[in-house]
């Protein structure tokens, strides 16, 4: 009897899976079965974990004369017993071992009734209405101080504009002018 070690088709429609099997020559592709050597997924994203082969069966049924066919004979090759890849695989299969970790749930607040929507929005505006009113008393009071400076400073300018205007003086005849009323005032008090 003939051996072949080949494939086995599993799976359904557009989503293959294979066993890799040691059987007779003369039976269909997914007949009768010798032995099941290991699998192939080709579906699976890492490469390297796509084939798991029991290597020493592998070996014990190619010694015996059984002939793999020439995908199996690349899948032994790579990952057999003394294969090329099996470094690459074993790093493979613990990647997919490893549990991908979930982002933590997200907390729902429960649905609030339409009432107390309005309720909790006309708070909220009374809020932000008193420390709108709190603020504005504050940059008020600071700047009272400020303003009560520069309302001394502009009397004392609408006086030097008047007294410029009633002597007819323009341009820097009016600032002169402005300067020597302002220097006459600062010596009279």
């Amino acid at each position: 009897m003939a051996v072949r070690i080949r494939l086995k088709r599993l799976g359904r429609r557009h989503r293959p899976f294979f066993r890799i099997c040691a059987m007779d020559a003369r039976t269909p592709r997914d007949g009768r079965v010798i032995e099941e050597l290991g699998f192939y997924d080709p579906m699976v994203k890492e490469v390297d974990a796509r084939a798991v082969l029991k290597g020493e069966r592998i070996d014990y049924w190619l010694s015996m004369g059984a002939q793999p066919t020439p995908k199996v004979k690349v899948l032994i090759k790579k990952y057999g017993s003394s294969g090329t890849h099996l470094e690459a695989q074993r790093g493979a299969l613990e990647r997919l071992k490893q549990k991908p970790t979930a982002p933590p749930p997200k907390v729902l607040v429960p649905v609030e009734s339409p009432a107390e929507i309005t309720e909790a929005t006309e708070g909220a505006e009374e809020a932000q209405a008193a420390e709108a009113t709190a603020d504005a008393a504050e940059t008020a009071e600071a700047t009272g101080a400020t303003e009560a400076n520069s309302t001394a400073e502009g009397a004392e300018s609408t006086e030097a504009t008047e007294a410029n205007e009633a002597t007819g003086a323009t341009g820097g005849e009016a600032e002169a002018a402005g300067e020597s009323e302002t220097e006459k005032e600062a010596e009279e008090s």
